[in-house]
């Protein structure tokens, strides 16, 4: 992995053709984070007949443990199942080392189900949260995603990412020929559409900032062309086809406009196009390769990869037009900047000797932090609250996506069931 393999998101190059991929992720928790909060999450009670499979409060503590800041308890070690305030004994949960419980019951109304939870925090024998919430029968995952943002929101202050999507590029050999199917899953992998099925290349998928559209590189047309593609109706609109490159979409923060990388005048620079009018503005103009430009947390600067310095950089432009200032020295190849949302960490992929990780700086010190510990990592994508990280990384012979806590203290995989699974990209909070 040199710069090439930076531009090797540009040109799409080559992936690499495994076994047969099915539509679904699987979980499987892989690091445990030292500092993580003990909860209790109790089964929770229920009235009416409800479908089998995952109970929300299982979906609860799953989401909870794959954040990396909570541990929750295994209900077996639980000394009862309280499902209401009057029957919590606090010295219970104290003996158990808990420092919160959550309890709840769920009633099912001809074909809607609804959940009525309180959470407490146990040392100070206080109730912190306590609502009821309602979903379609068959639509309990939401509703548990839902209770688990609100959980993670009273405990930490943060708004959770429980109830967002990710969408992600599956590759398997069908017949001998390669096919790529974009995919939109929740962030535990369940759920999974396909909304785009190619023989040919889909690349960087981007969200918009309403969660209602992806942008995208397709080789469909055997050349590199962006897309924007509604999600409610399928509806594709070609957005870029210059000649030349036409690559790494993403969304400025009123979804009015697109960051793009175009060749069209003979060297690889970044344009921002406006999408109601499909008017190019140059944002920069120098002989390197410059690409994958993302806004930074204020939504006036930007942070993109060049290799003017000699090797691939992460560069940050403060305001358009301004001269932009290189961010990262820590070694001769650092690309695919992703900020935070909160000004604080850029992410972006880092190589340290033969090895790629997932790296941040921090933008106010300049302190560099290795977060990964495998060994081919790419394509970092930040969760909307900051808290969360997903990247592609190799398992065994497999690509798999990972996601870390941010500091990197806790991780889980999503690989695909069969094959492999790369480009991910973390959704939007949707209200």
């Amino acid at each position: 992995m040199t710069f090439p393999r930076a531009a090797a998101a540009i040109l799409a190059a080559c992936l690499v053709l495994v076994a047969p991929a099915r539509a679904e992720l699987l979980i499987r928790i892989t690091e445990g984070a030292d500092a993580a909060i003990p909860i209790s999450v109790v089964p929770f009670a229920e009235q009416g007949a409800l479908p089998p499979g995952d109970k929300v409060s299982r979906i609860v503590r799953d989401d909870l443990t794959m954040s990396g800041e909570f541990r929750p308890l295994p209900p077996e070690k639980m000394l009862s199942l309280p499902s209401r305030r009057e029957d919590v004994f606090f010295r219970d949960w104290r003996l158990l080392g808990q420092r919160y419980v959550l309890v709840g019951e769920l009633s099912r109304q001809a074909d809607r189900v609804t959940a009525r939870y309180e959470l407490f925090d146990v040392n100070q024998e206080k109730r912190i949260l306590g609502e009821s919430a309602a979903a379609s029968v068959n639509n309990l995952r939401t509703l548990a995603h839902h209770i688990s943002d609100k959980v993670y929101e009273a405990i930490t202050g943060v708004p959770g990412a429980f109830s967002t999507k990710l969408a992600y590029v599956t590759v398997d050999n069908a017949n001998g020929k390669p096919r790529y199917r974009l995919q939109v899953s929740d962030v535990d992998g369940k759920r999974a559409r396909i909304r785009l099925e190619s023989r040919e290349p889909i690349l960087s998928p981007a969200w918009s900032p309403d969660g209602k559209a992806l942008a995208y590189v397709s080789f469909e047309t055997g050349k590199p062309v962006v897309f924007v593609h509604e999600l409610a109706t399928g509806k594709r609109t070609k957005v870029a086809d210059f000649p030349g490159l036409n690559s790494a979409p993403a969304w400025s923060p009123d979804g009015k406009a697109l960051l793009l990388t175009l060749s069209k005048d003979g060297n690889a620079e970044i344009y921002r196009m406006e999408l109601a009018s499909g008017a190019l503005k140059k944002l920069t103009n120098h002989w390197a390769i410059d690409t994958e430009a993302t806004y930074d947390a204020t939504g006036e600067g930007i942070f993109f990869t060049s290799d003017r310095s000699g090797g691939p950089q992460i560069y940050y432009m403060e305001r358009i037009g301004a001269e932009p200032r290189r961010i990262t020295f820590g070694s001769r190849y650092n690309a695919r900047p992703r900020p935070d949302g909160t000004g604080d960490y850029v992410y972006y992929v880092h190589q340290r000797d033969s090895a790629f990780h997932i790296a941040r700086t921090n933008l106010k010190t300049g302190d560099e932090t290795i977060l990964t510990r495998t060994q081919s990592d790419e394509s970092p994508s930040v969760s909307p609250n900051g808290r969360m990280l997903i990247y592609a990384t190799k398992q065994g012979e497999n690509s798999v996506l990972t996601v870390i806590s941010a500091d990197g203290g806790a991780a889980y995989s999503l690989p695909a069931s069969e094959g492999d699974v790369r480009e991910p990209a973390w959704g939007p909070i949707v209200q």
